[in-house]
């Protein structure tokens, strides 16, 4: 899975940071970012800066991109290959009774 940010639709909460530390950042300008190996990927709004996400932190990068108040996290899934297991996204109802 690969994730990208519009910084355009980017509110700057930091959500995003809470919910996936390895994956996300906050620059000076106040606006989320991913970062790969260390690097910050910035394409100011476009998908030129795409990310990729580890295996462990793929639930903690769904979690982030569906909390998103701007809705700015875009997520690129590749296709499964036949008998590949596909991750499960976060089903926020089990939160809210929680």
């Amino acid at each position: 899975m690969r994730v990208w940010i519009d910084q355009d639709l980017c509110t700057g909460d930091g959500l995003c940071v809470d919910h996936c530390p390895d994956v996300f950042v906050l620059l000076e300008d106040g606006i989320a970012y991913v970062i790969e190996d260390g690097q910050v990927q910035n394409d100011p709004g476009g998908s030129g800066s795409l990310a990729a996400v580890t295996e462990r932190n793929v639930s903690a990068t769904i979690h982030a991109a569906e909390l998103c108040p701007g809705e700015c996290i875009f997520l690129e899934v590749e296709a499964a290959a036949s008998g590949d297991e596909v991750p499960d996204f976060v089903d926020l109802t089990d939160d809210a009774a929680a």
